[in-house]
């Protein structure tokens, strides 16, 4: 059997260290990562390999050259533009015919057995099978779910925590029969997880998962990278390490020379011909490369320095990654995370904060302090992008030059001379940010249309409606008046979708950004009018007959927040009797707490029974939200409130379907379907709800918390839109709210948040799954668990921080609860173990 190991990614992630090297060549404890898996490939009698290359192939093909040196038969297949991962492997079509191959990353660490793969191949007589790891962290991988058998049931590429519905990954070996190359067109790019694997699973060709009990790791990271060489060292991996053990746990290659006053505490490695002077400290998990200088009174610990770096005296190294032939003058001190690329000198007394990246050829001066100063990079945040885009403590964690790098990122994303919005709350914070992000901007050739501070449904709104590529909106954190959040919209005045926001993380972290020409720098404009079209646009397509002649009274509080800008305004155009309070820019208070919010309900209740109004509205500070209040002062919660708007809506239309996440009572089946509705569950990320919105004959949809989206006007969510659709649909059912609310059953939701590490999150989904047995799941989002009588269970995983949610429903409270208890015990008892 022939092999194919795959070694032409870029591996952006590990830049600077493959920005002018692959990734494959990236040294682990002194031996390229691919260099390991070639060795794997001959011990299991795979000798005659063919390697695909593409990014630096000439530096693959002259390290390795013809395999000799390694007893292999090495081939190399060249992809003149990236193919994808099957249509590199179809691009060596020509050496695959004759018989099954194996197909390996080489830039994956592991010691997978794969001579027991290759027989669990033939036994069940597969046409491909997948090698699979259980991971605690499945995101960046593709999950896949087998049956007790090993054949395969469902997979998912690079999922989100929402769809996490096994911790069981595919690893990227594949063990194929030479048919499958049939599946694949030649000369185009295409991906097995993401092409040919789905197209074979509906074909019911016979598709089995082998889950592998070695080590695996995929070397994608900084941080994984570190990991591989401590998990070497430490004997976690069977692979070969070259020299000899002086004591336990260190090792020293041929002609290095240590001398005996130096202070060694394994495990650790000293590559060949390395030099460690008296008075140097070199403790766990340092692995020093091939001629490695390392001068006395220097302290490296969890350092991996590639080959011939100079270490100069009393230097201190902790947790980073020094590239070849770069010099660390003395006393120069370099922190956790931190990685210099190759060719670079580190002056005396200069300090590299953690996670600063240095790129090749470049010269840090004598005593500069390097510093990021953006603790959002720190190791605690799992990403760019949260919840509410980019967030942060206000000149902490999101400062101006942050802005300004961010922004020129999303510049970089867009075309030369594309046009996007700018925007903000009332608060100064937001006013100063956005003065930066302006400026990125325009340096970065693209023109900015300012609408100053309005509400985001009106941002949202103008991106769209001026057909422009995108825009930034910046606001105070909700409940948290010391933070902001940085929005990014796309040119539906969306939030950018999961793909856009890695696309600009990218951009970020690369510190590649394009800047503008002298002759190109864009143009920055205050467009007119944008209230006056936003209103007319409301009232143009939002159905309010009956308003004037129904008399309505109704009180509104616009919370200090931008909505005051447009809403008693608009309000006198519809045709209602309104009293507004709170209806002021605030710029001290931009956002409130929750107890805040309660209390500011609560007031809302008071003025809206006592002036005998209708109902009354409450608009978060953005005018994004809205929160509703009876005829009686009494407030209609969160989820009722869609209850109230879905019955409503679906009584007028009598058809169409509406998107509802899956955390929504099902409740909401049954006055859809007495009104003859269909729903569509979709996943709980905005970005999901949005996307099912834009679906054909969607009539509403509803995120739960508050936030409403009304097809025929947006695409997004508006609370000022909803609100005046609101008053039509009660003027013309000459209903009050409370008798609506009344004449929808009573919902016995639950819901709970268990404290879950990031290291087991992907094994309680698949305990979840476990214990599911064969009950009916759903796994739109999280995994949920099917039950008699209507009842069901959610188990969801947070997407950014370290809880599991639960959602529990039945036909009673007490069944509900029981349902709660069972199946919050199958997560911690996970934990547990």
């Amino acid at each position: 059997m022939k092999a194919v190991v795959m070694a032409g990614g870029e591996g952006t992630r590990l830049r600077p260290m493959t920005a002018n090297q692959p990734k494959p060549l990236l040294p682990v404890v002194n031996k390229p990562i691919m260099e390991h898996v070639l060795r794997l490939l001959k011990r299991h009698g795979f000798t005659e390999t063919v390697v695909t290359v593409q990014f630096l192939a000439a530096l693959v093909r002259n390290y390795f050259g013809d395999g000799e040196e390694l007893g292999m038969n090495l081939h190399y297949a060249t992809e003149e533009v990236p193919l994808g991962t099957a249509g590199s492997v179809k691009n060596a079509e020509d050496r695959l015919r004759d018989e099954p191959f194996i197909v390996i990353s080489g830039d994956a660490l592991t010691d997978i057995d794969l001579s027991d793969m290759v027989k669990f191949h033939r036994d069940n007589g597969a046409m491909v099978t997948i090698g699979l790891k259980r991971v605690a962290n499945p995101l960046e991988f593709g999950i896949i779910i087998v049956d007790e058998e090993g054949r395969i049931q469902r997979f998912l590429e690079k999922p989100t925590w929402g769809q996490v519905f096994s911790d069981t990954v595919n690893t990227g070996i594949y063990i194929m029969e030479p048919e499958v190359l049939d599946y694949v067109a030649a000369g185009e790019q295409v991906d097995w997880s993401g092409d040919v694997f789905p197209q074979l699973l509906a074909e019911g060709k016979a598709l089995y998962g082998y889950i592998a009990e070695g080590y695996w790791e995929d070397v994608g990271t900084h941080e994984s990278y570190l990991s591989a060489q401590a998990d070497v060292l430490q004997g976690k991996v069977d692979v070969e390490i070259d020299g000899f053990e002086l004591a336990p746990g260190i090792w020293v290659a041929e002609g290095a020379e240590v001398d005996p006053e130096a202070v060694l505490k394994g495990p650790l490695y000293i590559g060949d011909y390395a030099k460690v002077e008296a008075g140097a400290e070199l403790r766990e998990f340092t692995v020093l490369g091939s001629n490695v200088v390392v001068k006395e009174g220097a302290f490296c610990h969890r350092a991996v320095v590639h080959d011939n770096v100079y270490i100069g005296p009393s230097t201190n190294l902790r947790g980073c990654v020094i590239g070849k032939n770069t010099d660390v003058m003395s006393g120069a001190r370099i922190e956790e995370g931190a990685v210099i690329g190759d060719e670079c000198v580190i002056e005396s007394e200069a300090y590299l904060n953690n996670n600063v990246k240095v790129y090749p050829h470049k010269t840090v001066e004598a005593g500069a302090v390097v510093n990021t100063s953006v603790i959002w990079e720190s190791r605690g945040q799992r990403s760019l992008f949260g919840k509410r885009g980019v967030s942060g403590l206000i000149n902490v964690e999101i400062t101006p030059d942050l802005a300004v790098r961010l922004a020129s990122a999303y510049a970089t994303t867009l075309k030369k001379g594309s046009a996007v919005t700018t925007s903000r709350d009332a608060s100064r914070a937001a006013r100063t940010l956005k003065r930066a992000v302006v400026s990125a901007l325009t340096a970065g050739a693209i023109n900015v249309h300012d609408l100053e501070a309005v509400p985001l449904p009106l941002a949202r709104f103008q991106t769209a409606h001026r057909e422009l590529a995108g825009g930034i909106a910046l606001r105070t954190t909700p409940g948290d008046p010391q933070s902001v959040d940085i929005i990014f919209l796309d040119a539906n005045g969306a939030d950018l979708s999961p793909a856009a926001q890695r696309k600009l993380e990218r951009v970020f972290s690369r510190q590649e950004f394009r800047r503008a020409f002298p002759g190109e720098i864009a143009e920055l404009s205050f467009p007119s009018r944008n209230i006056e079209t936003y209103t007319h646009e409301i009232l143009r397509r939002v159905d309010t007959s009956g308003v004037r002649e129904a008399g309505l009274k109704v009180v509104v509080d616009c919370a200090g927040g931008t909505g005051s800008l447009i809403l008693p305004t608009l309000l006198g155009r519809v045709g209602v009797e309104v009293l507004t309070v709170n209806n002021r820019l605030d710029e001290v208070s931009p956002t409130e707490t929750l107890a805040e919010r309660m209390r500011d309900l609560h007031r809302l209740g008071e003025l809206v029974a006592s002036s005998r109004a209708d109902f009354g509205v409450r608009f978060d500070p953005v005018a994004e939200r809205i929160s509703l209040v009876d005829e009686n002062g009494e407030l209609i919660d969160d989820d009722r409130a869609q209850l109230v708007l879905l019955d409503l809506i679906a009584a007028e239309r009598r058809g169409g379907r509406v998107a509802l996440p899956v955390t929504t009572t099902r409740v909401a089946e049954q006055v859809c379907r007495f009104h003859g509705v269909a729903i569509e569950w979709t996943p709980t990320s905005q970005d999901a709800l949005i996307k099912a919105a834009m679906g054909e004959d969607i009539i509403f949809a509803a995120d739960g918390r508050g936030g409403y989206v009304l097809p025929e006007f947006s695409s997004t969510i508006d609370g000022i839109a909803s609100f005046v659709r609101l008053l039509g649909l009660v003027a013309r059912a000459q209903l009050s709210l409370s008798q609506i609310d009344h004449r929808i059953p009573e919902a016995h939701l639950l819901r709970r948040s268990v404290p879950t590490p990031w290291s087991v999150k992907g094994s309680v989904m698949r305990s979840v799954v476990e214990a599911a047995g064969d009950r009916e799941v759903d796994t739109t989002d999280g995994v949920r668990v099917l039950g008699p009588e209507g009842a069901w269970v959610l188990v969801l995983p947070d997407t950014s921080e370290a809880f599991t949610h639960l959602w529990a429903e039945g036909p009673d409270k007490d069944t509900a609860q029981e349902l709660l208890e069972e199946w919050a015990a199958v997560v911690e008892n996970t934990e547990e173990e």
